[in-house]
């Protein structure tokens, strides 16, 4: 490709002007269309000299004797070049946005758990919001080649996420076909606590000799809509528990701290919350055992549920002795809960104090 010279500012608001008029109207430009139609002020006659150079240097022509001008095919190149470059950096700018507002929500969500365990001197904890409706919208089956797979699962709230599934031999296309058909009128709508068993046996039933396939897609299906799959946990206030003689002891301090640790039996029970909070958003208390958190059975938790709207939830939990002072413990959730739906309803969070 010919290299495209670096142009003056003047000349380069001219040849704009004057692409973007011959675009409009498909009329030959003249230097009075362009004195009015660009923010130099100039005279016609320094618009000419300009048009010359310009088409000296080959970005505009003259298609016949006293015509105005219109792009050549380096007019055009240089045109979409600078658009292109110009929706590049919109791209990168929104990126640079998206990735400030994430560390802005990881600030916030790290400063709300240690807020949280100053005021109640119990350990806390906080999700990141996720999509918490786990309904299917639709399931796209497309063949990568003779032995992969690549199944597009939609979301409501428009989550959009995909998997490879391997194949022991090659999918008509008369059977993919059928397999997407049979998918999408089963499973619209549906949620992950829907597809049991007996869903699973129909489908591969209907499914016949493919049925191994479809076991490998509804694995995918599961793999992908899990609850917990792209949450973080901020936690606070762990050695807060060292305050109360009952959970104190060697034993039960390392249980607690090796919990928080971990995260994985802190995500499975954000899990439960959500699914026991509904939308209601009720705050939940777990004492002891009915948690399921091995590490946790000394204790009581309490959570709750904020939302961002469309959907994306996340979990704020307390986590201290049982004799915790339940009531200073569920207002404060409540407090917090609308402090934090108020910042999330607003472009720019507010420090929480």
């Amino acid at each position: 490709m010919e290299a495209i010279q670096e142009l003056s500012e003047r000349k380069t608001k001219i040849l704009h002007a004057i692409i973007k008029n011959y675009l409009e109207t498909g009329e030959p430009v003249g230097s009075r269309t362009i004195s009015k139609y660009t923010d130099l002020n100039l005279s016609s006659a320094t618009i000419r000299n300009e048009m010359a150079d310009l088409e000296e240097l080959g970005y505009i022509m003259q298609p016949h004797t006293s015509a105005g001008r219109i792009p050549s095919d380096k007019g055009y190149r240089w045109y979409v070049d600078m658009l292109m470059s110009q929706k590049e950096q919109e791209i990168t700018e929104i990126k640079g946005q998206m990735l400030e507002k994430a560390d802005k929500m990881e600030e916030l969500l790290k400063q709300v758990a240690k807020v949280l365990a100053n005021n109640t001197n119990y350990a806390t904890m906080i999700s990141t919001p996720t999509y918490n409706g786990n309904k299917l919208k639709f399931i796209q089956l497309s063949q990568v080649d003779d032995h992969q797979l690549i199944v597009v699962i939609v979301m409501e709230g428009n989550i959009v996420k995909n998997q490879i599934v391997t194949l022991d031999e090659p999918l008509s296309n008369e059977a993919l076909l059928k397999l997407n058909m049979l998918l999408n009128t089963s499973l619209n709508g549906t949620s992950l606590e829907q597809i049991n068993l007996g869903v699973i046996a129909r489908l591969k039933e209907q499914a016949g000799i493919h049925s191994g396939v479809m076991s490998s897609v509804l694995d995918a299906v599961a793999n992908v809509i899990q609850l917990d799959d792209d949450m973080e946990i901020y936690t606070s206030g762990a050695t807060n528990i060292f305050k109360y003689p009952e959970l104190s002891d060697k034993q039960s301090a390392q249980e607690i701290i090796s919990a928080f640790e971990e995260k994985q039996q802190l995500a499975a029970l954000v899990t439960k919350s959500m699914a026991n909070g509904g939308e209601d958003r009720d705050i939940q208390v777990y004492i002891g055992d009915e948690s399921n958190v091995e590490n946790m059975k000394d204790c009581s938790v309490v959570t709750a549920t904020y939302e961002l709207g469309e959907g994306m939830q996340g979990t704020i939990g307390i986590i201290g002795p049982k004799r915790m002072d339940y009531e200073h413990v569920m207002k404060t959730l409540k407090t917090l809960m609308a402090e934090l739906d108020d910042i999330f309803h607003r472009d720019e969070p507010k420090k929480l104090e």
